[in-house]
């Protein structure tokens, strides 16, 4: 049997732990994953022991760039996603991406996974949009064939960020706010589809493709965050509050949090009207599309990993 060899980048967050999760038990496959996060990356050695891990900062030049040596896929799933300034968005966005993109040329690596995002079709204006939009033009740009992934906003075990962070906040307090009436549409896309959109991809080679990866069902943000409460056992009220007092909150807490999980900006993102396209992955890669309830229910529900929290 061919073995390929996979690099993954970013692989200690969302998208990378659950892509190694469900590419690891595989015989034809040799992985080596990449990330800079002190802590995720020894959660990810805990849970990933016979996967080969570089821990580095690839927005600085290193030893690290051997790694692509000998790859016959470079799965880019690095990104900057949250930040109160631009200058981390700009490192590990673009920064890294060109260091990624000359490691992996000057290796003679054929092939790239590229992880976008679905901001670059959204009305939103922030540091992750522009840095995100930057670092997409770089690999469509360069020399090394690509494929190219927007999904929309991703849950599922290891999520730090979105609705993993929601949940755990519902279990710490006895109210949840969410703003005005919030029902704003949204397309939460499972991640665990994802990645076996991104192992289709890696299987049969799509260069110069382009594919928008949208849950395929349109939800309320206040039903979801009802279904998230009902998948976690989380007591929380959810209570409505009004934009302003909620975004005031959100700034208050950015004073006292360095890192903060949700900011004002994200808030005024969310509350932009806005759906995207919705594409018939399912048919094109042959990746079944998860029902939210379902997914849900995975995600709170599974004995070792809906208790792993990676840190921001």
């Amino acid at each position: 049997m061919t073995r390929k060899k996979i690099v993954v980048t970013g692989a200690a967050g969302l998208v990378g732990q659950n892509l190694v999760t469900l590419l690891e038990g595989r015989g034809d496959l040799d992985i080596v994953a990449i990330d800079k996060h002190r802590a995720n990356s020894a959660i990810f050695r805990r849970l990933h022991p016979d996967i080969a891990f570089v821990e580095a900062d690839m927005a600085v030049p290193g030893d690290w760039a051997r790694a692509f040596e000998g790859a016959d896929t470079v799965v880019l799933n690095h990104a900057q996603i949250g930040a109160l300034t631009e200058e981390p968005f700009i490192a590990n966005n673009v920064t890294a991406t060109g260091h990624v993109l000359a490691a992996a040329g000057a290796a003679g690596v054929p092939y790239i996974v590229h992880i976008s995002s679905s901001v670059l079709n959204s009305a939103a204006e922030d540091f992750y949009v522009s840095s995100k939009t930057a670092q997409e033009r770089m690999v469509r740009d360069g020399p090394i064939p690509a494929v190219v992934l927007r999904p929309t906003l991703m849950y599922g075990w290891f999520d730090r960020k979105h609705l993993g962070w929601l949940a755990r906040f519902m279990k710490r307090s006895p109210v949840f706010p969410v703003p005005n009436h919030g029902k704003y549409i949204r397309q939460p896309l499972y991640v665990r589809d994802f990645c076996a959109i991104i192992a289709a991809c890696i299987d049969t080679p799509r260069p110069g493709e382009v594919f928008d990866i949208s849950g395929q069902e349109k939800h309320a943000y206040i039903d979801i965050i009802r279904g998230v409460k009902r998948a976690s056992g989380a007591g929380a009220m959810i209570v409505r509050i009004p934009f302003g007092l909620f975004w005031w909150l959100l700034k208050i807490y950015g004073w006292l949090d360095r890192d903060p999980p949700f900011t004002p900006t994200q808030l005024e993102a969310l509350v932009i009207p806005e759906e995207f396209p919705v594409i018939d992955w399912p048919g094109i890669f042959g990746v079944r599309a998860t029902p939210m309830h379902e997914a849900l229910d995975e995600t709170f529900g599974h004995p070792d990993y809906s208790e792993v929290v990676l840190e921001f």
